[in-house]
């Protein structure tokens, strides 16, 4: 599922994690949660981080006013 999709239904905390660590290869186990729980990829199956697609969203289009 694109990102764009579960964005919104990831809590804050997780998401500021993402915008002050963008392209980090080793996410928290809690933001992986809660990533899945979005609907976007599981833990299990996200093969070392979110893909360049992802993170180019976090960092572009993602906004801070959640």
């Amino acid at each position: 599922m694109e990102i764009f999709m579960w964005w919104l239904d990831i809590d804050v905390n997780s998401k500021e994690w993402l915008r002050e660590n963008l392209r980090s290869t080793e996410i928290p186990t809690e933001v992986l949660q809660r990533i899945a729980e979005a609907g976007g990829p599981h833990p299990d199956d996200l093969a070392g981080g979110l893909s360049d697609a992802d993170w180019d969203f976090i960092e572009t289009q993602s906004e801070f006013v959640d």
